[in-house]
């Protein structure tokens, strides 16, 4: 089995096999490719040979993106699975739990967003032909994660009297509180988790972290199932035991894809012993140069939510339970552009090892293109199926008859979702974090918050216009990456060509 998750079949795109430049590359292969030239004619006037190259990056980034799409489900059903299993315990554990998670999350994204520049890092190396520099990113990608552990940890122990002082139920906040202390001992494992997951994607090996992601779900529902209610003689925790499960899961996270890079890098050269050196702070800084304004992105686009569920809190009970199914939804259907934006970053990074300027710029159009085609189909959904779609949440008619509405909204904006996601990560591919966070700084809390509050509360529109402010800054969000990926991808194979070319390093197509 750990042959099929590790075999050398797996390794997609431009990814050497046996680590040096000058190796033979292997493709995924599919049994069937449509021959779209009869009604596309642009790509009736192309070459067979460029029809063919065409096609195979289509399929190397959709084997890339799948399984990483898949592991983005997995990571989110992980609190799903805490819900379901803690509901026994009555709406008081329930909403400990959902604050504990919030107040855990918030932060630990963004230190999980400062591992990012991995993707860059490696992905580079890795297009090369160059393994050992790709062990010296990962070593200080795992002594990141060990310094700032730490100061995470001691933040989480000292959040739980801010729920009193927000007002928050005296009941939820003394079990949130209890699950937060626990839960931050999950905090190195997760982040060790996280360096080793970007290094591993971006050398290719995506299967690994998808089988891990998902069996972390079985572990985690037999620790909560153990220690919730107390069985095999362990005495019943409640949501501390839930905490628990979670650390015990994020450990096996952790030591599983340890394993993984151990069984893959084994019969290698150079080996895992080249990782083990000291830290090096100019390579750290460079990770935090690139990771920092990626989780500053990610905590700008969560906190915007965030914030337009805090007003949708001051509406109806049915406003807000509309609010929360219809982003749910909305969620779910992001996991599959979230997970292609990590093939774009790796493709991109890998061309640019390789010296291929253009296959990096295309590599980010058709990763583009790949995600617009689910994010397309979830549209219709929401506004074909929206009730029976939300019955699945809830039966109350209220909820549904406001939530058809929100998945009407949510359609509009599935497209530059998918856009602005993906582009991101074709960004980061390049090495290019920092505007991203500026148009998602202006785009959410500029535009789309303000427009939507207005909306809310000085036009009457309710919930409706959270929603529209929130939808007119991803289609904003999205055209301005779009065109930024443009011009930077486009100056990048420029001052590539022009580079290299001088150099008389060969370049490729």
């Amino acid at each position: 089995m750990v042959e099929h998750f590790l075999g050398k079949e797996e390794v997609t795109g431009s990814i050497p096999v046996n680590g040096s430049s000058s190796a033979a590359y292997k493709h995924c292969s599919f049994s069937f490719v449509p021959d779209l030239t009869e009604c596309h004619p642009k790509l009736a006037m192309m070459g067979p040979t460029t029809r063919s190259r065409l096609w195979a990056e289509v399929r190397q980034i959709s084997a890339l993106a799948a399984p990483v799409a898949l592991a983005e489900l997995g990571w989110m059903s992980m609190t799903s699975v805490d819900t379901i299993m803690i509901g026994a315990l009555g709406p008081t554990a329930i909403g400990a739990i959902g604050i504990g998670s919030s107040a855990f999350y918030s932060f630990a994204i963004f230190g999980m967003g400062l591992l990012l520049g991995l993707d860059t890092l490696v992905s580079h190396s890795f297009g090369a032909g160059d393994r050992q520099d790709c062990h010296r990113s990962l070593m200080q990608g795992i002594y990141l994660a060990l310094f700032i552990a730490p100061p995470l940890m001691l933040l989480f122990t000292l959040m739980p009297p801010l729920f009193y002082t927000l007002g928050i139920n005296p009941q939820v906040s003394a079990l949130a509180g209890q699950f937060l202390v626990t839960l931050s001992l999950s905090t190195l494992p997760l982040l060790l988790y996280g360096a080793q997951r970007r290094y591993l994607q971006a050398i290719g090996h995506v299967r690994p972290v998808m089988f891990v992601l998902v069996s972390a779900n079985l572990v985690n529902w037999l620790f909560n199932w153990v220690l919730i209610k107390g069985h095999w003689g362990f005495r019943p925790l409640g949501v501390v035991g839930s905490a628990l499960s979670t650390c015990l899961a994020r450990a096996y996270m952790a030591a599983a894809l340890a394993g993984f890079i151990w069984w893959y890098e084994r019969g290698l050269s150079p080996g895992l012993g080249t990782m083990f050196q000291k830290p090096d702070f100019s390579r750290l800084r460079r990770l935090v140069q690139i990771g920092l304004p990626a989780a500053g992105t990610i905590l700008l686009e969560i906190g915007a939510f965030g914030a337009a569920g805090v007003f949708a809190g001051r509406l109806t009970p049915v406003a807000l339970a509309a609010h929360q199914i219809a982003l749910n939804c909305a969620a779910i259907s992001y996991m599959i552009p979230l997970g292609t934006s990590s093939a774009a970053a790796v493709a991109v990074g890998h061309a640019i090892g390789a010296k291929a300027p253009e296959r990096a710029r295309r590599a980010g159009f058709i990763s583009t293109g790949i995600a617009c085609v689910p994010m397309s189909i979830s549209a219709v959904l929401f506004v074909l199926c929206p009730r029976p779609i939300l019955r699945i949440y809830t039966a109350d008619p209220g909820v549904i008859a406001q939530g058809a509405g929100l998945l009407a909204l949510a359609a509009c904006f599935q497209l530059f979702d998918g856009i602005q996601t993906v582009v991101t990560g074709a960004l980061r591919g390049l090495g290019q974090t920092r505007i991203p966070m500026l148009v998602n700084l202006v785009g959410y809390w500029a535009i789309g918050l303000p427009a939507g509050y207005g909306l809310c509360f000085h036009y009457g529109f309710g919930v409706y216009g959270l929603w529209c402010g929130l939808t007119f800054a991803l289609v904003i969000i999205a055209l301005i990456l779009l065109h930024t990926w443009r011009r930077e991808s486009r100056a990048f194979v420029s001052s590539s060509l022009t580079q290299w070319s001088e150099s008389g390093a060969p370049v490729k197509r």
